[in-house]
């Protein structure tokens, strides 16, 4: 982690901003932009921070101390670009989502696929263990994808265990948070309590996410330490299966009007070729190939540096 300047801060603000960006999106993960940018490992790291010894250095050495052992400066520059995203450019993204669904779609689609590559790398030595857990992967993100929508539920326990279940798909490579909530049937009923101010279940979710952050933190740093290459194989595996969810052309099977949203709940894969409509089809794979050459890029950058 080291001693850093300004300007480093600048950037971990820009990539909070580049993960907001994504958690807005339901199908693209913020966990998969944190590790293209390559700071992954160090949130994973930086979220375990927070226990019992890190308030037990609060009571004996003070708040330097504290703030020092929980690597608060890198924690605060993140979600701060985080909530910048989040607050300027939700409009923004569900507008494209609503209007220019198959641009927006094929961005994300050749920047997904990029980081198949660019995870997929990372991984030191490739085995029978590491192909098989890249597949469980792929099945078990894709077979994910394909689920269909719960019925809305507004029972608190059902709740937190939807916060903690929603704020894990965070993390992870490959599985959008808002997408798991649209899946558990929360999504509906979270989004109308944040609209509503209503603190009961807006706090049972957020004490559900603080919970299953700081649980589902503690596994995957185990599984960095002791099993690196497998854990990277299951994520690129993530990555892989979730490509499902972002196809941009699709076919409308069901949507539900959520407030003033309008949210399809079941959707299939189709050719650009059989897609009705307007399909975009040289604009899509410019963006596409935009979208894989700006993770290119962010490597390039990431490794000169």
């Amino acid at each position: 982690m080291g001693n850093r300047n300004f300007i480093s801060y600048f950037f971990i603000v820009l990539k909070g901003m580049a993960m907001g960006a994504a958690d807005v999106v339901p199908g693209v993960s913020g966990g998969t932009i944190a590790f293209i940018s390559g700071i992954y490992e160090e949130l994973i790291e930086s979220i375990n921070n927070v226990n019992l010894s890190l308030f037990k250095t609060l009571k004996k050495e003070g708040i330097a101390a504290f703030w020092k052992q929980l690597n608060g400066n890198f924690l605060v520059a993140l979600f701060c670009g985080i909530l910048i995203s989040v607050v300027s450019l939700a409009k923004g993204i569900s507008w494209l989502l609503l209007n220019q669904p198959i641009l927006l779609w094929s961005f994300f689609f050749g920047l997904v696929v990029a980081s198949i590559l660019f995870v997929g790398k990372s991984i030191n030595k490739w085995n029978l263990a590491t192909i098989v857990m890249l597949i469980i992967g792929a099945i078990a993100a894709y077979y994910i994808t394909t689920l269909p929508p719960s019925e809305n539920t507004d029972s608190l326990p059902y709740l937190f265990f939807s916060g903690a279940l929603a704020i894990c798909a965070m993390i992870l490579p490959g599985i959008s948070g808002a997408f798991i909530l649209v899946l558990l049937g929360s999504y509906k009923v979270i989004l109308d309590a944040v609209h509503e101010r209503d603190i009961k279940i807006v706090a049972t979710v957020g004490l559900g996410a603080i919970f299953g952050l700081l649980s589902f933190a503690r596994l995957l740093k185990w599984m960095f330490k002791n099993y690196k290459d497998l854990t990277l194989a299951i994520l690129t595996g993530f990555i892989l299966g979730s490509l499902n969810k972002i196809w941009p052309w699709k076919k409308v099977l069901e949507t539900k009007v959520f407030g003033d949203k309008i949210i399809t709940v079941d959707e299939q894969s189709i050719s650009p070729f059989a897609f009705e409509g307007d399909n975009q089809l040289l604009f899509a794979i410019l963006l596409a190939v935009l979208g894989f050459s700006l993770i290119l890029l962010l490597e390039k950058l990431a490794s000169k540096k």
